[in-house]
């Protein structure tokens, strides 16, 4: 979707491309990820989920919806792969060009 925020279209891209650097560099330092209440702070525990649940099992995003609430993004997705397949949503916010908070959710 050519509307997504930079950061957010950098992170998608590195995913489906399996660029581990250029997802981790789409999110801030100390940025938080929820995936279902497990929450990683920082970009090396983002990196280990990355390997277990995200690249390292080929995912590859797709965005089918895009809202805005205030500074929260949230983005429908659909997820193929060798991990996890179906749909949810992310929701973001952003500080500048990177991602401060993505959480994952059905």
């Amino acid at each position: 979707m050519s509307e997504l925020d930079a950061p957010i279209r950098r992170m998608f891209d590195a995913t489906n491309r399996g660029d581990n650097e250029g997802f981790l560099a789409a999110f801030a330092e100390d940025a938080t990820l929820d995936d279902w209440g497990r929450t990683f702070t920082g970009r090396d525990a983002i990196a280990g989920w990355n390997a277990r649940e995200n690249i390292g099992v080929n995912s590859h995003l797709e965005a089918t919806g895009l809202e805005r609430d205030g500074d929260e993004i949230r983005v429908g997705v659909a997820v193929t792969g060798d991990g996890y397949n179906g749909g949810g949503s992310m929701t973001f916010t952003l500080d500048g060009d990177r991602i401060a908070t993505m959480v994952i959710r059905g």
